[in-house]
Parts: structure tokens; C-alpha cells; sequence
């Protein structure tokens, strides 16, 4: 993960001119469909903010997306599933067999289920598989958002563990 993060770093370099460009920066990646909040803590890490200002600015950038994926997500995948142009077809299919691969866990544990997919840093999990899958379930778009939400809070705390040492700083 810490090379594709450090090509969205390069890719936005130059906004670390600006007075506030590096949280921008994690802010951009956090808010990313791809690295979501554990790129931008590592971000924020590789790039020297504080813990403190990369957890909010993370978890911020995370959650904007979330109630117009929870919103609209059905509803563009099903018109992107009827499109006559194959490359829409294509990815609404792939987002499908997406959802369909974590279904199975929400549907066994729920919302609790939901909160983990989101918040346990593994490949192919975060707020936008939480949402996606939360959104073809039909799920409560209330629950569901407060379990994104909370998912959302508990990747953040992970990955600050690793990304900034704090458990060897627990430890000693």
C-alpha cells in the first residue's frame, strides 16, 4: 500500500507548496474510492503531519462519500447495468461480484458485520465496499451509515497503530 501511496503523494506534489497542501493531500486520498482512509493515514505519515491532525483529516475525507454512496449506489449500478455502452456494463458487473464476495458476511452478522468489513484494513474492504454491499442489500440507510461510520473509526485507529508506531509507543 505505501507505493500507491507514495504515487498519489508524487501525483499531488506540488500541492505541498500550499500553506495547507499536505492535508490536502490526505484529505484527496481519503476521500479516493481506491485507498480510502488507511492511504491517507499513511500519507499523512509519510509526509510528517501530526497523528492527531492526519486521524481527522482521514476520517473526514472517509465519510463525505458515504450517504451519497448509501444513497445512490443501486440506483447507478442498475442504470449503468442497463447502459448500451459495454464499458459501463462492465464495471457495474465487476461491482456486483464485489459486493456479491462480501455479501455473505453482512448477511450473517449484520450491521456488526457491516462496521467490520469497513473497519478491519484488509484488501477490497473499506467505507466504499461497506457501502456498496450495505446499498445492493437494501439496508437501512440510517443503520447503515452509523455502522460506516464506526467501521470508518475503527480502520482509523488501526492504522494509526501502524502508521505512526503508536503501539511501540503503547508498549515502551
Amino acid at each position: 500500500m505505501q507505493n500507491l501511496v507514495n504515487v498519489f503523494i508524487n501525483l499531488f506534489s506540488g500541492l505541498t507548496s500550499l500553506k495547507y497542501g499536505r492535508e490536502l493531500i490526505v484529505f484527496l486520498i481519503s476521500i479516493s474510492p481506491i485507498l480510502e482512509l488507511r492511504g491517507g493515514v499513511v500519507a499523512g505519515a509519510l509526509l510528517n503531519l501530526s497523528p492527531l491532525r492526519t486521524f481527522i483529516i482521514s476520517i473526514i475525507g472517509n465519510i463525505i462519500p458515504v450517504p451519497f454512496i448509501l444513497l445512490f449506489i443501486a440506483k447507478i449500478l442498475e442504470w449503468m447495468g442497463n447502459c448500451k455502452i459495454k464499458s459501463f456494463r462492465k464495471i457495474a458487473r465487476f461491482l456486483h461480484k464485489k459486493a456479491d464476495k462480501n455479501k455473505s458476511k453482512i448477511e450473517t452478522y449484520g450491521y456488526i458485520g457491516l462496521i467490520l468489513l469497513v473497519g478491519i484494513p484488509l484488501p477490497g474492504t473499506g467505507a466504499w465496499t461497506g457501502c456498496l454491499v450495505a446499498g445492493l442489500l437494501n439496508m437501512d440507510k440510517k443503520k447503515s451509515f452509523l455502522s460506516v461510520v464506526l467501521g470508518i473509526l475503527l480502520a482509523s485507529l488501526i492504522m494509526m497503530v501502524f502508521s505512526y508506531g503508536l503501539l511501540n509507543n503503547l508498549i515502551n
